[in-house]
């Protein structure tokens, strides 16, 4: 059983910078590839970025390409998600999530999500 828990959201003014952090807890192992998520008022949730641990290969949604980074520690079983250049747009809860199967397509564990709030 794990548990995820994001933090480091907050209201922030447009071009400024944020870092999410998503700690794991409970019994595991490290995860195969932890990724971050986001929802907005009215809006589907979407993928943001990913991470795979074995050679760091990243992914990264087109809206957030050249301003969000994703990173972390595996071995502390901890992501980051750290925003630059923020806009209104990227106003959504953010969720973090961790691939303990790379047998299937998917995440196996979800946070409880951490809210980011972007004025103009």
């Amino acid at each position: 059983q794990v548990q995820l828990v994001e933090s480091g959201g907050g209201l922030v003014q447009a071009g400024g910078s944020l870092i999410l952090s998503c700690v794991a807890s409970g019994r595991t192992l490290s995860s195969y590839a932890m990724g971050w998520f986001r929802q907005a008022p009215g809006r589907e949730r979407e993928s943001v970025a990913a991470i795979r641990w074995s050679d760091d290969r990243t992914y990264y949604a087109d809206s957030v390409k050249g301003r969000i980074t994703i990173s972390g520690d595996n071995a502390k079983n901890t992501v980051y998600l750290q925003m630059d250049s923020l806009k209104p747009e990227d106003t959504a809860v953010y969720y973090c999530a961790a691939d303990h199967d790379q047998t299937r397509v998917g995440y196996d564990y979800w946070g409880q999500g951490t809210q980011v709030t972007v004025s103009s």
